[in-house]
């Protein structure tokens, strides 16, 4: 039986609903929870207790989940989500079999004339970055980095994306490096060294060099257009760097120039790797430029691809209360679909309720009734 029941109604914008129950087993003396997670008790003045919600009824099943935000871990999400990128990282392996087929082939060897070896005469010397270093700063670091962010925020679709974006734009970099040196066949300002190691030129009839140093040596003097490492730096580090300009939301407007040191980091040290290959007498100014510029730009691309730009006020639509660039299309979308189904369930529920009231307005109506009858029976008694 229903004592003190009060009907369901609404104020202002927000719809309430009380509901209790004699029986634990009706079902409805479980607790609901508001969208925002905030749960309301009211007392009756038999002690038991009515829950109140506003705006939607959300039942809680063994754990609190809050509305709109969620984890997405490896465990959870991993599988599912390789099975939808699978071309992706398919294509991922197509580069990397084409990057090495253009690493192998030899390049153009173009005309170098006598007149032209005054700007090819520097110095032989080692590389200030070994090669064999590139690929630990351009890649490993900011994959690092990308775990450090899931381990704290526990969102699987970062890390695969942000880890997917920055091979694409390393690989993607690397095949259009690799496909211009071969194809331009630029010597490198220590050509000379390269081509005639003891000092002793020797030209053609046609006044072309005629080279007698180490095969290998004369096949990387001709690869100076562009830049390999100044692109590769600035392919995975600018990556990097928009990757920290969106999840410390760099651009947010509110004058935290502090910020922005976080953001230049990595491309100061791209920089400064251009540098060296000029300082090292391997690159010309404008391969490095060239580098620089291919990298940085295939990083944008592809950082785009994946995740709303970092300057943005307004990444996601504004049904889902996310804005800045922080996360990736991906996640925007899962906590859309987890929040159209959050609203779907509270739906169910506010209609689950109508039948309830119903039940409960006619138990009332019963009581009335009986209360009436009772009434008519004591005035008949004294009649």
């Amino acid at each position: 039986m229903y004592e003190n029941v009060v009907v369901a109604g609404s104020h202002g914008s927000c719809r309430f609903a009380v509901v209790t129950s004699d029986s634990p087993s009706a079902g409805y003396d479980e607790r609901f929870l508001l969208s925002g997670g905030l749960h309301v008790a009211v007392a009756m003045d038999n002690g038991r207790k009515w829950s109140m919600n506003l705006w939607g009824l959300v039942k809680e099943q063994g754990r609190v989940r809050e509305a709109g935000m969620g984890t997405h871990t490896i465990k959870s999400h991993g599988a599912k989500l390789a099975r939808d990128h699978m071309h992706d990282w398919l294509i991922l392996l197509l580069l990397v079999v084409i990057e090495v087929i253009l690493y192998v082939i030899h390049p153009f060897y173009r005309f170098v004339g006598k007149d032209m070896m005054t700007d090819l005469k520097y110095p032989m010397k080692e590389n200030t970055v070994p090669v064999w270093t590139v690929p630990l700063y351009a890649v490993l670091l900011p994959v690092a980095v990308f775990l450090l962010v899931y381990i704290r925020r526990k969102d699987v679709y970062d890390l695969h994306h942000s880890i997917l974006g920055l091979l694409f734009s390393v690989l993607i970099t690397a095949v259009i490096t690799d496909a211009i040196k071969n194809a331009v066949g630029r010597p490198r300002p220590d050509f000379f060294w390269r081509c005639f190691p003891d000092g002793k030129d020797l030209y053609d009839r046609w006044g072309n060099v005629i080279c007698h140093g180490k095969g290998s040596d004369v096949k990387e003097g001709h690869k100076s257009f562009p830049s390999g490492h100044t692109s590769w730096s600035f392919a995975g580090l600018g990556f990097l760097s928009l990757y920290l300009s969106g999840k410390i939301k760099a651009f947010d407007r509110k004058g935290h120039v502090g910020k922005l040191c976080i953001v230049f980091l990595p491309l100061l040290a791209a920089s400064l790797v251009a540098i060296s290959r000029v300082d090292d007498y391997w690159h010309h100014w404008q391969d490095v430029f060239a580098g620089g510029l291919l990298g940085l730009v295939v990083a944008t691309f592809c950082y785009s691809q994946f995740f709303p730009p970092p300057y943005t006020d307004e990444a996601v639509p504004a049904r889902t209360f996310l804005t800045s660039g922080w996360g990736p299309y991906a996640y925007f979308r899962a906590l859309e679909e987890s929040r159209s189904n959050t609203n779907a369930g509270q739906s169910m529920n506010a209609l689950d309720l109508q039948p309830m009231n119903a039940r409960v307005v006619s138990q009332q109506g019963r009581q009335n009734g009986d209360d009436f009858a009772s009434l008519e029976v004591l005035e008949s008694g004294r009649m």
